[in-house]
This record gives structure tokens, C-alpha cells and sequence, in this order.
């Protein structure tokens, strides 16, 4: 909201060391959801990214880290290409999936939060993932997210439930005339969506059921915060608009997440932000990551079938094979976990220290332009790991005379892949 202050935002974690490379790629081209197109980005001098973070009441899984690692990969195009930027990520340390969580195990509800925020940060870390330059948490952004819910509620953009024990206040879907532009899904996905994502369609007082929760006024027991709505809290998707048009202002190159953010949770945000600044679209790019599987089904809390990389970390493997083995796939596909694919990963990663090891090798000046046209084609990473393989096979195979390929490579993975030989 543009005029509004906030306070400090929390700690992100420890900055990542990017070698420079010389020379720059192709322009980033990456596919948006809302055009059903693969479309080149078009960011100014300031690249301006939100990616949705965690609601921390679990550890982060595997899912979450390609999640994370997909939007890596743009920052580190995009920085490559000489843009300064401007990465946000939330924290939606108060929603019901953490007070559930806590009240199952009998725990603290900020402390759980407090916990698995902090383990989330040392696995991003690890992982090398490039931290946010602001790294919000819902809690400390309450003020500016009742602000918000205000300033809608006076535009005629939300109302208040017919509800005189719980007046809560939604949003109405109807107001930009574009709600269901960002997703593209029609009205019987949505609702079906709607009530499986958190969303309440059947909840009575409502305009429309798809219209979305922006204030819930305080229940007994639960967390409150006073404000001039009255004592509550806020609904999850105008947490991220909030937090996005603070820091980023009313219209971002990209909005990112996983697929199963693109509805409701990205339609609902834009449709936050265009009803509060007027400006359409509120973003140049809505780009969602695929899911990972365990066992043929989708990583996830709920399922109970996931693969932390704390775990991982703990039993001894290379955060940079974790890292190459998520990579293998391309980022938009849906795709399976399994204990053979990490296999691999290690034993790729092996392959090219091996060869970045050599005291000369062959020119990689080919490989670098490689990397960054296939990493400029929508992130295709497994093109780009071919690559890496194709010149770690000559080197080990024929060998080579460049004195400064190796270090020219490692420097290249690190800076485009974000994996250190």
C-alpha cells in the first residue's frame, strides 16, 4: 500500500556468494500461468519477485525445495543478466493449519512456528537457495494487512458477513470483473477448489462462495489482534497482498509459488491488490512449480508421505546432490521422489567434481552459453545437466588443454545452478 509503513521484517538467512560471470544470456523467458504461455519476462532495471513461503507447522519437505530452488533458478538468471533483484517472501506464521498442528501435539502455537521457521531458514541455507531481501511474517505484518482489509472495505471491495455473532469480512470476487483471469479455471473448479485449499463456499452470510476470508473476527481461544476491524485475525491470501504491495509496490514481474497456489491462493492476491490500486494485471507473470510425488501420490503435510531434507542432511548427503537431483526434472512437471533418482544425483555430482578437478580440460566457454540458453528457455534444467554432463565426459574421457575451464565451469554451476563443485 503505497504511503504505509511497516515495521522490520524477520531475519532471512545467510547470504549466498554468486560469481560473476562474464557476458550475459538470452532474456528469460518463463511460462505464465494466466496466458497458458511460455512469454519472455520483461523486468527493468529492478526485477520484482514475491514467491509465497511456508506456513511453518512442519519441516520443509521436498516439495517445498523445488518449490524454492525453481525460483532460485530466476534469480540467478535474472541477476545474471545485470537486474538488481527485489525477491520478497512471506511466512504465514498465523493460519488454521498451525493452530491445528499445535493443538494436536499439544505445543505452542508461536513456538512451532518460531521452531520450523527457524529450520526452514538453515535448510534454505543449505540448499545455497539466494535469501529474500525481505522475509515477512504475517505477525509482525498485522498492522499493514488490517490496513488493507480496511481501505477495502471502505471501497466497497469487501462487506461484512451477514453474520451478527461473527461479522467477518470477505472480499467480493465480483469486484475487479477479471476473478478467475490469473488461474484460468471455470466456476465448478473453483468452488471445488476453493473448499479443498481452505477456502469456506458453503459458509452462510456469504455474497458468493468464492468470495475469500480477509478478517476473521476473534473466537474464543484463539489468536487475536486488535485493530479497527475489531480484535481478529486475517485471512491467508491477503496476507501475501499486503506484504507484496508494501515492499514491491502495485505491479510485480513475477509471482510465484506451487501449482497449488495458482488457485485460490494467487487468483484471490491478485484480485486483492487490483481492487486496492486499480492496476491490472498485478502481475507480469504468474509461474507455479510442479508437485513431488513419494509412492504415486503428491508430497504433502496432509498425506503424511514426505522426505524433509533436514532428514536427508542429517543422514550425511550433500545438500548440492539434493540440489541436482531436484533439478533433473524440469520445474513445471509433476514428478516422483524416489531413492534412485538421489543416487544418480550423487553419482553425477561425483562425475563433475571429478572433472572440475582436472588441471585443464576442455574450453567451456560453450558450456556457460549452453547453461544460460537453456536456463533462459523457460529453466530447463534437464538440458542445461546434460550440458554439464556432455563437457565432464570429454574432460574425463579425452582431457583437455584450457588451463581455466575447471574454474570457469565450477563458477558457472554455482552462479546459473546455484551447486558448488
Amino acid at each position: 500500500m503505497r504511503g504505509v509503513s511497516y515495521c522490520g521484517d524477520m531475519q532471512p538467512w545467510a547470504p549466498v556468494d554468486v560469481p560473476r560471470l562474464a557476458g550475459e544470456g538470452p532474456a528469460l523467458r518463463l511460462h505464465d500461468t494466466s496466458t497458458g504461455r511460455v512469454r519472455p519476462t520483461a523486468p527493468g532495471r529492478e526485477a520484482l519477485m514475491y514467491v509465497c513461503g511456508i506456513t511453518p507447522y512442519d519441516a520443509t519437505h521436498l516439495g517445498h525445495a523445488a518449490t524454492y530452488l525453481a525460483f532460485d533458478l530466476v534469480n540467478r538468471v535474472w541477476r545474471d543478466l545485470g537486474h538488481d533483484v527485489h525477491y520478497v517472501q512471506n511466512v504465514t506464521d498465523i493460519d488454521d493449519p498451525l493452530l491445528e498442528r499445535a493443538a494436536r501435539d499439544q505445543d505452542d502455537w508461536v513456538v512451532l512456528g518460531m521452531r520450523e521457521t527457524a529450520l526452514f531458514r538453515e535448510d534454505m541455507e543449505a540448499l545455497r537457495v539466494i535469501p529474500p531481501r525481505h522475509y515477512v511474517g504475517a505477525v509482525e505484518a498485522m498492522a499493514e494487512i488490517a490496513e488493507l482489509v480496511g481501505k477495502l472495505l471502505a471501497s466497497g471491495a469487501a462487506y461484512r458477513c451477514d453474520d451478527p455473532e461473527f461479522p467477518d469480512v470477505y472480499f467480493d470476487a465480483s469486484t475487479t470483473g477479471r476473478f478467475g483471469y490469473e488461474s484460468n479455471l471455470d466456476e465448478a473448479t473453483m468452488l471445488r477448489l476453493f473448499a479443498e485449499r481452505g477456502g469456506d463456499p458453503d459458509r452462510a452470510g456469504k455474497r458468493h462462495p468464492l468470495d475469500a476470508l480477509l478478517w476473521r473476527m476473534a473466537r474464543e481461544g484463539e489468536p487475536r489482534w486488535e485493530s479497527d476491524l475489531g480484535p481478529g485475525r486475517p485471512g491467508w491470501h491477503v496476507e501475501c497482498a499486503a506484504i507484496a504491495l508494501n515492499r514491491l509496490g502495485p505491479r510485480i514481474d513475477l509471482n510465484g509459488g506451487g501449482s497449488d497456489l495458482a488457485f485460490p491462493h494467487h487468483e484471490c492476491g491478485a484480485a486483492h491488490a487490483e481492487a486496492f490500486t486499480g492496476q491490472h494485471p498485478f502481475a507480469g507473470h504468474y509461474t507455479h512449480a510442479g508437485m513431488i510425488g513419494l509412492d504415486g501420490e503428491k508430497m504433502s503435510k496432509s498425506r503424511g508421505n514426505l522426505v524433509f531434507v533436514s532428514k536427508l542432511r542429517a543422514e550425511g548427503v550433500d545438500p548440492n546432490a539434493i540440489r541436482v537431483a531436484l533439478l533433473a526434472g524440469h520445474y513445471r512437471s509433476d514428478r516422483a521422489w524416489t531413492a534412485d533418482l538421489l543416487d544418480t544425483a550423487q553419482a553425477r555430482l561425483a562425475r563433475w567434481r571429478e572433472a572440475a578437478a582436472l588441471p585443464a580440460g576442455p574450453a567451456a566457454d560453450d558450456l556457460v552459453l549452453r547453461l544460460r540458453t537453456h536456463l533462459a528457455d523457460d529453466l530447463d534444467t534437464p538440458r542445461a545437466l546434460a550440458a554439464v554432463d556432455a563437457w565432464a565426459a570429454e574432460a574425463l574421457e579425452r582431457r583437455g588443454t584450457d588451463g581455466a575451464a575447471p574454474g570457469l565451469v565450477r563458477d558457472a554451476l554455482d552462479a546459473l545452478l546455484g551447486v558448488r563443485l
